[in-house]
């Protein structure tokens, strides 16, 4: 008796991305008035474009899922060297953080839209090995073109966080259809495993999270002394990540409360607002110089906020600062990843708002790796006390330092299910 639910749920599907058509190029045209990339490289979209067949291919949405897969990708191609290694994602910021990692190696294309032709299409021109898609990318009509084009996937770094669980839980059939059809599910935590297992994943293996695996480029951390060097004294407080609605009040308590001396290194997530941040700044009253425009230029005295208009340098800027919020996360927007400012061995500030990373995040505050504030006034407060004190900032990074070590071994345990998959013929 066929399943009329999983008929009713892909009949809906089809439905949408049918409706939604003619709105794509309509997307991204609008997308691409703030952010260029948006207006390259369409026929990739479309499935179209010159891929290496036999591939080890990773699929990475945008910027933090292309970073995460680091150590993932550098012990594939250990293990494999002769094999090419096929990288695609869906935005310019994804794709630009992709060539600055992988760029002298890896083909990087853009994954085409989810319609059953366009997946076909896609495949069969590549002909991957094996296919491992980072984090939670549960496309049906790819997953569905995989398993029938013979292409073995691997959910890997799974996350899913309760709110997405409840998205994929209004479509049940399709989505536990899709998980069925993929290999191996490898997952963050027990609880992105038990609600993998809910919405109808075969079976699932905890391995922990490869951003714990990240090594922080000595390059980077070298680039960061020696801004800190030039900066002087001056106490540096970070925050990184920042996403829209979260400036204007951190801007606001910072000019109202933070020592003079204070120097605040604001870093927005996306490049297409940094324009945008600029006036937030000019707004408050702050002085404030860009990154971009200090090559060559020394800090002035006189300076409040640098302004961390560059791409591919986060691990400097935690380098350069003495304490650091990580952004996303006094907006009910999920939060960014901490691990990296843990991994140098700062201390770290986060928001109310981190069910993105909830593990990771719940897990270094209770070690007394991270702090919790409920906003922007609270996070210029406990900033300015860990500033004071050497002793507990100290104290607090070498904490840090020791949580980011103590959770690292994802990529291995991730492996071993991966090279079965690559030995099969």
């Amino acid at each position: 008796m066929p399943d009329l639910r999983l008929i009713l749920d892909w009949s809906l599907y089809r439905l949408a991305l049918l409706l939604a058509a003619p709105l794509i190029p309509l997307r991204l045209l609008w997308r691409g008035r703030r952010e260029c990339g948006y207006w390259q490289h369409w026929g990739e979209r479309l499935g179209l474009g010159a891929a290496p067949v036999g591939a080890l291919w990773i699929h990475a949405v945008s910027v933090g899922e292309m970073r995460a897969a680091q150590p993932l990708i550098a012990a594939l191609r250990d293990a494999h060297p002769g094999v090419p290694v096929l990288l695609t994602c869906m935005t310019p910021t994804g794709r630009a953080t992709a060539e600055s990692l992988y760029g002298s190696f890896a083909r990087i294309v853009y994954l085409p839209y989810d319609y059953a032709w366009l997946a076909r299409r896609f495949l069969r021109r590549a002909r991957p090995r094996v296919g491992m898609l980072m984090e939670t990318e549960l496309w049906p009509n790819l997953i569905h073109a995989a398993a029938r084009e013979g292409v073995p996937l691997v959910l890997a770094n799974a996350r899913l966080s309760e709110r997405s669980a409840r998205g994929y839980a209004r479509l049940p059939a399709l989505t536990r259809a899709s998980l069925q059809r993929i290999g191996s599910v490898a997952a963050q935590t027990e609880a992105d495993a038990a609600r993998l297992l809910k919405l109808g994943a075969a079976s699932v293996h905890v391995t922990g999270n490869l951003k714990f695996d990240i090594v922080p480029p000595a390059a980077q951390l070298a680039r960061g002394a020696a801004w800190k060097a030039k900066w002087g004294a001056r106490p540096v407080l970070l925050a990184a990540s920042t996403r829209e609605g979260e400036e204007a009040p951190l801007l606001r308590a910072f000019a109202d409360t933070a020592p003079a001396d204070v120097l605040l290194v604001l870093v927005p997530r996306h490049p297409q607002r940094f324009d945008a941040v600029a006036g937030l700044i000019e707004s408050a009253g702050l002085a404030y110089q860009r990154r971009s425009a200090l090559d060559g230029t020394e800090l002035n005295a006189h300076t409040r906020v640098l302004l961390g208009d560059s791409l591919g340098e986060l691990f400097a800027y935690y380098a350069a600062c003495d304490v650091a919020f990580v952004g996303g996360s006094l907006m009910p927007l999920g939060g960014q990843n901490l691990i990296e400012a843990a991994s140098v061995g700062r201390p770290v500030l986060v928001g109310p708002h981190t069910f993105n990373f909830a593990r990771a995040t719940q897990d270094a505050v209770e070690a007394g790796a991270a702090l919790r504030v409920e906003n922007a006034s609270e996070l210029m407060q406990s900033a300015a006390r860990l500033l004071r004190d050497e002793a507990a900032r100290s104290a607090m990074g070498a904490t840090a330092l020791a949580f980011a070590e103590a959770h690292r071994g994802a990529t291995q345990r991730m492996l071993a299910f991966i090279e079965p998959l690559l030995a099969a013929p």
